[in-house]
């Protein structure tokens, strides 16, 4: 198997939590600090940061230290359309759903 397929499964595997795909949407606006995110998606300091580690290490995001205050922005904006189109699946899959319950 290619290493891209590896690399790129990685990928999928750090954006596979919901809070996860919630603080790439917070990236989508720009970059933002920590405590930020996690005032704005209501967790835990320690537990937004070990997710956003999780993908630090998958390259997905980029880290930037100012003074006591870390702040992360979207290394690869391209996530953003992998997830409008993730959307697209799940709305596509509730409206079939829906025809079927109907019919």
């Amino acid at each position: 198997m290619p290493k891209r397929h590896e690399l790129q499964a990685r990928i999928f595997q750090a954006l596979g939590h919901p809070i996860r795909v919630a603080i790439v949407e917070i990236l989508g606006e720009g970059e933002v600090c920590v405590c930020e995110i996690a005032r704005r998606i209501g967790a835990e300091r320690s537990n937004v940061s070990r997710h956003l580690a999780v993908m630090l290490q998958a390259g997905v995001l980029h880290s930037r230290k100012d003074g006591l205050q870390v702040f992360y922005s979207l290394r690869t904006p391209c996530v953003l359309e992998f997830l409008g189109c993730a959307t697209r699946v799940v709305s596509r899959r509730v409206e079939e759903d829906a025809r079927a319950l109907s019919g």
